[in-house]
């Protein structure tokens, strides 16, 4: 089996994402040389939309040249950069440029003109970079499936909306490197919650990868506990879960974002929790990646943020590495030295009860207290290693959501 990479989601020590307004090679050469000292082979990177394109019909050079000077400082220190392009939505505060806000309020999902905006910007961003020996590739944004209800300037749209926002975009990399990968993100709302616009099935056969933000403030941790097996597990099931809509067997699947935050964990139980996660998403099939979030602390001189958003580096802002840092840097030295052995096969499955297109008819059924989440989470606290798979693909009509079958084949 193949060594997944291992990397941080980047968030500079100094001035957080402002820094792209102005960035600042120094800050950056800074932070990445203590990344790369934690054995890591990759950042990703957000440069803020209206940063890159404050009109509809300009893209800002000097913030294109602003994204290529960071992959080129990355690259000194033998870190690949994965950019994200539609930022978007970022630690709890949503980036816009103003010709979607107020008098020129529009919808990025829905509006060509946008939609066709959007797309250039995506293209722009990759034009700028694509012969970085040390580019990874692209993301269309993070998580702005957050730009629908219940988001208070919420930009509504349907699912077929959202697939041709996707394909739009993710088509916007014109003439892409089969080396890059090119895909998109969303968070869990996209897999848990019944009326979301975006599907299991936009995550899991759109763009190159199948990516996965997991988050145990989504009511695991406080359901379960911080340190249960539904916590540290959390990433597995979700990476477990996405594979069952994937209609490509050898997908490969990208833990993009992973954290410990302090609103579930004392800083004690940090260390801990980020060892046993990585260790299970370790033991998943095809894994890509593991991106951690974050890098580096938010600084305390910046107001307004969620508190928990102050404590999630592996570093602080004076690029000390903190407990948590040590244990994820344990984590890779130990995968990096004696390699991953390729998964046991999973022979026992819960099932996901599906419509004709995938759709999955519950998905509260796939949260934390939903049938199919406790079915699979009890088969592993027995020891098994399940696997999930759908109606569908089981040739079950009727099956029950959380029902649990032996498969005749991993």
């Amino acid at each position: 089996m193949s060594l997944p990479r291992f990397g941080a989601n980047y968030t500079p020590s100094k001035d957080w994402m402002f820094q792209w307004m102005a960035v600042d090679a120094d800050v950056v050469r800074r932070d990445f040389e203590a990344l790369a000292a934690m054995g890591l082979d990759h950042v990703r990177v957000f440069p803020l939309w209206p940063t890159l394109q404050p009109n509809r019909t300009l893209i800002r050079q000097r913030a294109l040249e602003d994204i290529r000077l960071v992959t080129d400082v990355a690259a000194e220190f033998e870190l690949d950069v994965a950019v994200d392009v539609i930022q978007g939505h970022m630690s709890g505060f949503d980036f816009v440029p103003a010709w979607l806000v107020n008098w020129h309020r529009g919808n990025m999902f829905t509006d060509q003109p946008a939609i066709d905006a959007q797309a250039a910007l995506v293209g722009a961003v990759y034009d700028v970079v694509r012969d970085a020996p040390n580019l990874l590739g692209l993301t269309l944004g993070n998580e702005v499936n957050q730009f629908q209800p219940p988001n208070p300037d919420a930009m509504p749209a349907t699912s077929d909306q959202v697939e041709h926002w996707l394909r739009s975009l993710l088509a916007g990399a014109r003439d892409a490197d089969p080396r890059h990968v090119i895909t998109h993100s969303e968070n869990d709302h996209l897999w848990y919650r019944d009326e979301h616009p975006f599907l299991p099935v936009h995550a899991a056969r759109l763009g190159d990868v199948t990516t996965v933000h997991s988050w145990i403030f989504n009511g695991t941790a406080k359901r379960y506990g911080a340190l249960s097996s539904e916590s540290v597990r959390h990433a597995e099931w979700m990476i477990e879960m996405a594979r069952a809509f994937a209609t490509d067997a050898d997908r490969k699947i990208w833990l993009q974002e992973v954290g410990a935050p302090s609103l579930n964990l004392a800083p004690e139980e940090m260390p801990e929790f980020t060892r046993r996660t990585v260790e299970a998403a370790l033991d998943t099939e095809g894994l890509y990646g593991v991106t951690w979030w974050c890098s580096h602390d938010v600084s305390r001189d910046l107001g307004d943020y969620k508190d928990l958003e102050y404590s999630l580096g592996l570093l602080d802002t004076d690029n000390r590495r903190k407990p948590v840092g040590d244990a994820f840097a344990e984590m890779v030295a130990g995968a990096r030295a004696t390699g991953t052995p390729s998964p046991a096969p999973r022979t026992t499955a819960v099932v996901v009860e599906v419509d004709d297109a995938d759709r999955p008819r519950s998905r509260t059924a796939l949260a934390p207290g939903g049938a199919i989440f406790e079915a699979w989470h009890a088969l592993a606290a027995r020891g098994e290693r399940p696997a999930v798979v759908t109606s569908r693909v089981l040739g079950r009509e009727g099956a029950i959501d959380g029902d649990v079958v032996q498969l005749a084949s991993a």
